[in-house]
């Protein structure tokens, strides 16, 4: 079940994938980091899915009275898993030529932890905080949120069509619920296990219910806002809640939290009021800002190990040139990931079984290959020359510091 093409929603995707690259890139200008608070992108793309997933199942459901969960788990496959094997597969490599066994193991172990959809489980109880200097040089330390989807993506569907059976009249209050004991949760958790609050999907999920409350009430109702005075206002007041959070956040707020609830809301606002005769729609549904947010988990999916490997080989050491340059970069290979994986993987007149064969072969590999690296520890003896030739997360904290 397909649900109406809305431009904004791609401009809105494009302003988290920006906000995101842009506070991995640690760009400096004037000895302050100006998207200091730009990790707020992943919270704004929580939102965006669970609007999108839950219009998708409850329109099926009414109107054809069922869910087909082989059509859905397809969809996901096929809009997920193609493109991220292939930046594992390209990002291996370099993974062999630049990263010290010690970390070559940790890279391999990610990888299957991610290819299990738990990577986020794994970042968590091996002691990684997110947004510290060592996560830098973790190729793939932003699979996390990835994990945080998938596992809502299996989960959820199930969730509500046994709300729907059951609690049929009372779904909102589902949503409702939920969405109060996640935030709560969120909000207490982050103050007291910040790793735990991070990664862990039952104190995201209510950035994603945020969004399910929306699809419910639209297909409720069959509209979304019409007050003319609040579709003027509204999504500018929006965008300006998100890129507070952006600009404004800091680190060391807890989060997700209370205070991570403006830029939630900042987004629910122009998902909800966003029309065409409103300047912050037709800005987020120009063509620049489309074409980003269609190639936005491209770019979410490069940008992480291009940074990661470019400050183990030293190749950007803080100048704002080669980051860039690095940018150029990523955009290349997103664009190409798009085109030629992104885009023939959801291309439905190739059949599925020939998805899943790539996807079955390549994970085959992956899994082989990475666990290999990990019963060799990382393959100690590659190296002639070790720590004077390649640069370790300890080095690079303390150049750093």
């Amino acid at each position: 079940m397909k649900i109406d093409y809305r431009p904004e929603i791609d401009g809105l995707r494009a302003i988290a994938v920006i906000a995101v690259i842009l506070y991995h890139a640690q760009i400096t200008i004037f000895n302050s980091q100006p998207f200091k608070g730009g990790f707020i992108g992943v919270d704004i793309f929580f939102v965006i899915s669970g609007y999108l997933i839950t219009y998708i199942i409850l329109k099926e459901i009414i109107t054809t009275g069922t869910f087909s969960f082989n059509y859905f788990y397809q969809r996901r496959v096929r809009r997920i898993i193609p493109a991220l094997l292939g930046v594992m597969l390209l990002s291996f490599p370099f993974a062999w030529i630049y990263l010290l066994p010690s970390s070559f193991d940790d890279f391999s172990k990610s990888i299957l932890y991610s290819l299990g959809f738990s990577s986020n489980f794994y970042f968590h109880y091996t002691g990684q905080q997110y947004g510290a200097i060592s996560g830098l040089l973790k190729p793939f330390l932003h699979t996390w949120s990835l994990a945080v989807e998938e596992q809502f993506y299996i989960l959820f569907p199930i969730l509500l069509l046994i709300t729907v059976k059951f609690l049929k009249d009372n779904l909102i209050y589902f949503f409702i619920l939920f969405f109060c004991i996640s935030l709560g949760l969120a909000d207490f958790i982050s103050k007291h296990y910040q790793s735990a609050s991070f990664y862990f999907l039952h104190t995201r999920v209510w950035e994603l219910l945020a969004g399910s409350i929306m699809a419910y009430y639209e297909l409720k109702k069959g509209r979304r806002g019409q007050n003319r005075i609040f579709k003027l206002i509204f999504p500018s007041i929006g965008l300006f809640l998100i890129l507070l959070n952006i600009i404004f956040f800091k680190l060391y707020f807890p989060h997700p939290s209370l205070h991570t609830v403006p830029a939630i809301l900042g987004v629910c606002l122009i998902i909800w009021f966003a029309n065409t005769n409103e300047i912050i729609t037709k800005i987020l549904s120009s063509k620049s800002f489309v074409g980003l947010g269609l190639i936005s988990y491209s770019l979410y999916l490069w940008h992480y190990p291009i940074f990661a490997f470019a400050r183990i080989s030293e190749f950007i050491h803080g100048n704002l040139i080669f980051k860039f340059f690095l940018g150029v970069v990523i955009l290349v290979a997103s664009i190409s990931s798009y085109y030629f994986i992104e885009q023939p993987a959801r291309n439905k007149k190739y059949k599925f079984k020939h998805i899943l064969s790539f996807i079955l072969i390549s994970i085959s590999l992956l899994v082989l290959v990475n666990a290999k690296v990990i019963s060799n520890k990382g393959f100690e003896k590659r190296f002639f020359i070790s720590e004077t030739y390649k640069l370790d997360s300890k080095d690079y904290i303390e150049q750093n510091r």
